[in-house]
């Protein structure tokens, strides 16, 4: 499986992201770079963590109209995987390709710590290593991942299964109904602020993270094999 790891100005997790795959995973994996146009050859595309553009305007804003983006929507919109941490999650939220916006932090601080989440949907391309309900353990580094949407999209949410990861034990960012974590209702995009690239290895603090690219893998090679 060949994933896509996307690089923008201001990205600083794409470094984990490519290690995550490549190193622990045993998967192909290649930076492609913000003004690039195509995304030929790739089976997955993923957004890492960072600041980019310095989160000028709002975070994401500026990224979610780089040359790149135009594919990233193209590719989602053939029904392959794309996945978003963090910042990624906040271009996807920009893109469309998810509902909702991310906010500043309740507490207006930026926050870095391991965290608990609830799986809520083990029933994805991404989860299905999982089982509903388990508590897992990813860290979070973020200053706006304050999830917010309106009563309608939240509803709307609800009736798709759409919610797949909350946070556990404590609500980090005052995130509406305590979402870290949707998926469109295609069940092909998925946007989480938590960082599972930082949690692949027992030596980092956890190996929860590894399972949801697992996932990807395991989906991957079903589909080849229908």
């Amino acid at each position: 499986m060949k994933f896509a790891v996307i690089v923008f100005p201001g990205s600083n997790c794409d470094l984990d992201m490519y290690a995550a795959i490549k190193d622990i995973l045993g998967e192909d994996a290649e930076y492609v770079q913000h003004y690039e146009t195509s995304l030929e050859g790739f089976d997955a595309v993923l957004l890492p963590g960072g600041f980019t553009y310095g989160d000028y305007l709002r975070t994401g804003a500026i990224a979610r109209f780089s040359n790149i983006m135009g594919e990233v929507v193209r590719f989602a919109e053939e029904g392959k995987p794309v996945f978003g941490t963090c910042n990624g999650f906040q271009i996807l939220a920009e893109a469309g390709l998810l509902p909702g916006a991310l906010r500043r932090n309740d507490t207006l601080k930026f926050v870095c710590k391991p965290q608990d989440l609830k799986v809520v949907n083990a029933d994805t391309q991404f989860t299905s290593l999982y089982k509903e309900g388990e508590i897992i353990s990813v860290p979070i580094a973020h200053g706006e991942g304050n999830y917010f949407c309106d009563a309608e999209t939240l509803a709307d949410l609800k009736a798709n299964n759409q919610i797949v990861f909350t946070y556990a034990n404590g609500n980090p960012n005052g995130s509406i109904e305590d979402i870290a974590g949707i998926i469109n209702k295609k069940g092909n995009v998925l946007g989480m602020m938590p960082h599972p690239e930082r949690a692949v290895e027992a030596l980092l603090g956890s190996a929860d993270g590894l399972r949801l690219f697992q996932s990807m893998v395991e989906n991957y090679k079903k589909e080849l094999n229908k």
